[in-house]
């Protein structure tokens, strides 16, 4: 399996975020990827590449062009703002919710984060937009090795993915890298493709990019949004609208699951996944499903991880895996390392 390892990955370093009602230091750090990599070099599970550069054309058929704007330009406006700026991180603190407007782009920044974001957990920094860049590079070079004929390839990167939408960032995400990948492996030929979210908090943000469409199928396994984050989509009545109806599946569990039932909803979404006639398949590689996460709730041990590979392999679909969550770090890359061990 070739990983796609995203350098600048280590430019986006938050310093802290908002959680249960306290500024605590980030979940979310450069340590998650480099316990990966080194693990992946470890055991020597295939050759490790830097991202081939191929633009925001693909991005920009996911993401909407004011967002990517504020995304790309948002540091500098910070920084401009008061340049003692500079030595701290941006967090949003205001939103518009229910009966606000969001169609008019306030010229306001701190207006601007709160239309773009949806929690203040996510902090914007000085290298966030080079890492998010890097990473969706990354996912554009998995599906495009995968398009090529590789049987699989992992994206290996941070921040992640899932939680973004096509106009929001959140939950540690700012471009959704699982689903420029699925559309990547739809302009290259793909009459239908599957993304298998299998993190432990629900992909909002995939779901709702391809919530209306019939070429991408959206399958999710994750905590019960009545307790979990992000609380507010998951739900098994949700199943898609429009031409897209039928082609979303979430699977809730309640916190304590373990492997077996877990692996049992893996059954299920695969199931699933095989009757939408997918012909290539995208993997939210999220880790925080294990034992030990701390801001998790679900009891899949190292070694299961092994086994989600090997059943994710008799789908018998070319794969692009994509690192999401997982905030044990010290564990993160055992266990993503055993999926795709398993896998190949």
């Amino acid at each position: 399996m070739i990983t796609v390892y995203n350098h600048q990955h280590v430019l986006h370093q938050g310093k802290v975020e908002m959680f249960r009602g306290q500024l605590v230091p980030c979940f979310e750090v450069p340590a998650r990827a480099d316990f990966v990599l080194a693990e992946l070099q470890r055991r020597g599970l295939g050759a490790v590449q830097a991202p081939v550069d191929s633009g925001l054309d693909v991005v920009q058929r996911i993401h909407s062009p004011r967002y990517l704007d504020f995304l790309a330009g948002a540091w500098a406006e910070w920084v401009a703002l008061d340049p003692a700026n500079a030595a701290r991180d941006v967090l949003p603190s205001v939103w518009p919710v229910r009966s606000f407007r969001s169609d008019v782009l306030p010229a306001n920044f701190a207006a601007r984060m709160g239309l773009f974001s949806y929690d203040a957990g996510t902090p914007l920094t000085a290298g966030t937009w080079a890492a998010a860049y890097g990473g969706a590079q990354c996912a554009l070079t998995a599906a495009g090795l995968v398009s090529g004929g590789e049987r699989s390839a992992f994206a290996l990167t941070r921040p992640p993915g899932h939680h973004a939408g096509a106009d929001f960032f959140g939950g540690y995400c700012f471009l959704n890298n699982a689903a420029i990948a699925a559309q990547a492996l739809r302009d290259a030929g793909a009459a239908r493709v599957a993304v298998l979210d299998i993190d432990y908090h629900h992909g909002n943000g995939t779901q709702a990019i391809f919530y209306d469409r019939a070429d991408v199928f959206f399958a999710s396994i994750h905590g019960d949004p009545h307790t979990e984050y992000p609380f507010y989509l998951g739900y098994a009545d949700e199943t898609g609208s429009g031409a897209g109806q039928g082609h979303n599946l979430n699977l809730p569990l309640p916190r304590g699951t373990d492997f077996a039932r877990w692996r049992a909803a893996l059954g299920q979404a695969l199931q699933a996944i095989a009757r939408s006639g997918a012909e290539a398949l995208v993997v939210s590689l999220g880790l925080d499903t294990f034992e030990g996460d701390p801001i998790s709730g679900f009891h899949l041990r190292s070694a299961d991880y092994l086994q989600v590979g090997a059943d994710l392999a008799a789908a018998g679909l070319p794969t692009v895996f994509v690192f999401e969550g997982g905030y044990a770090v010290a564990e993160v890359g055992l266990n993503a390392v055993n999926v795709l061990e398993g896998f190949a």
